[in-house]
């Protein structure tokens, strides 16, 4: 599908969007709801708050395997207080600087 008139290129970019808007809106949505892109999304979250890891597969295997907080022993859940958190220490930039998992609240005194 070379087409080298920019005209008739934008023409059928636009045909083919408006054929396929329905399919790609279908793909988006189940992609958006899998396991993978929720680990993508965390762990490209966790990238740019700072933290630093060198096996991040596992990070993410020991952080949902985590059911309670690890200094304060309350059950993680949902729940705004005791939502799993990720702590980390700020100071260090130059290698692994993950602390605990914690509940929020707990992650918010420690902060």
């Amino acid at each position: 599908m070379p087409l080298k008139d920019p005209v008739k290129l934008k023409e059928y970019s636009r045909l083919y969007y408006l054929k396929n808007k329905e399919k790609k809106k279908e793909y988006y949505k189940e992609y958006r709801q899998s396991e993978q892109r929720k680990k993508s999304r965390r762990i490209s979250d966790w990238k740019l708050y700072g933290i630093l890891c060198f096996d991040w597969n596992l990070l993410y295997d020991i952080f949902l395997k985590t059911t309670h907080c690890e200094l304060c022993n309350v059950e993680l859940n949902t729940n705004t207080k005791t939502r799993k958190c990720l702590d980390h220490d700020h100071s260090i930039t130059d290698k692994f600087n993950i602390r605990y998992v914690l509940c929020h609240s707990c992650n918010c005194k420690l902060g």
